[in-house]
C-alpha cells in the first residue's frame, strides 16, 4: 500500500453505483491513502459491503449519509470533514469505474507541486463514448470558458480532479447551489472567480455498458436544464465581475 498523506485523500462519492464500487475503491487504494468514500443515500446495499470492507482496512474511511442529496452535498460533506482532519487538497473521482484511478499519484504529485491549483483531468474518449455526450459537453465547456474569460478550464464536466479544499468549502457554503449534477462546472467556474487557477491533464474515461456494470444516472431533460440555469446564474455572475476578470487578465 503507498505511504499515508497527511495533506491529500481521495474522496469518492457514490450514490446506487452497483457492485462496481468495489472496484473503484480498490483500485484507489492500490494507489492512495487514506481514500474516503461518501455513500450518498444509496439503497443498493454498498453501503453495507463499503463499510465492510472499511473494518479491515485503515486507510479506508466510509460516510454513509441517511438520504440522497446529491454529487454536490456529498462532496461538500466530505471536504468539510476532511478539513477538520487536516487535509487540504481532495483528489474526487466517480465510484463507477469511469475514472482511472492508475492516474492517482501523478494528480495528486501535480498538486503538491502547485497547491494553490486546481488539477483537472481532461477526458480522452474511448471509441465507445457516446457521440451526444462527447458532443453535448462541449457547450458547456465553451460558457465555462466564456464565464471565466478563457482561464484555462479544458473541460468543465470531468469529476476526476483535485480541488484545494478551503476555497471550495468557503465557495460551497456561500451558495445553496453546487449541490447536485451541476457541482463540477460550477465548482471550476466558481474556483477560477477566486482565484485558483486550473492545471489541466490527460486523463482517459470509460463508458461502461450495462454488461460491464455501468450505471447511468444523468436523466437528459431534467440534468440539461440543471446546466441550463446554472450557466444562466453564471453567466449574470461573470457580467458583474467583469471588469475584475479583465483587470486580472491584463496583470
Amino acid at each position: 500500500m503507498p505511504d499515508v498523506s497527511t495533506t491529500h485523500l481521495v474522496l469518492i462519492p457514490s450514490y446506487n453505483p452497483g457492485p462496481a464500487v468495489l472496484d473503484t475503491v480498490r483500485a484507489a487504494r492500490a494507489q492512495w491513502t487514506p481514500v474516503w468514500v461518501v455513500v450518498d443515500g444509496s439503497t443498493d446495499g454498498t453501503a453495507a459491503q463499503l463499510q465492510a470492507m472499511a473494518a479491515s482496512d485503515l486507510g479506508l474511511t466510509v460516510i454513509v449519509l441517511p438520504e440522497n442529496r446529491g454529487k454536490g452535498a456529498a462532496v461538500l460533506e466530505g471536504i468539510e470533514r476532511a478539513a477538520t482532519a487536516g487535509f487540504t487538497h481532495a483528489l474526487t473521482m466517480d465510484s463507477d469505474g469511469q475514472h482511472p484511478a492508475g492516474l492517482i499519484p501523478d494528480f495528486m504529485a501535480a498538486s503538491q507541486a502547485d497547491p494553490d491549483a486546481m488539477v483537472l483531468g481532461k477526458p480522452v474518449f474511448g471509441p465507445e463514448a457516446p457521440a451526444l455526450r462527447v458532443n453535448g459537453r462541449k457547450v458547456s465547456n465553451g460558457w465555462a470558458n466564456l464565464e471565466t474569460l478563457w482561464m484555462g478550464i479544458g473541460d468543465s464536466l470531468y469529476g476526476f480532479r483535485v480541488y484545494p479544499v478551503a476555497p471550495l468549502a468557503r465557495i460551497m457554503r456561500g451558495n445553496r447551489f453546487m449541490r447536485r449534477f451541476d457541482f463540477d462546472p460550477e465548482a471550476v467556474v466558481r474556483l477560477c472567480w477566486a482565484g485558483v487557477r486550473p492545471l489541466n491533464l490527460d486523463a482517459p474515461v470509460r463508458y461502461l455498458s450495462a454488461d460491464e456494470g455501468g450505471v447511468l444516472h444523468f436523466k437528459y431533460l431534467r440534468d440539461n436544464a440543471l446546466l441550463t440555469w446554472m450557466h444562466t446564474r453564471l453567466f449574470l455572475g461573470f457580467v458583474l465581475r467583469l471588469p475584475l476578470l479583465i483587470l486580472r487578465r491584463l496583470t
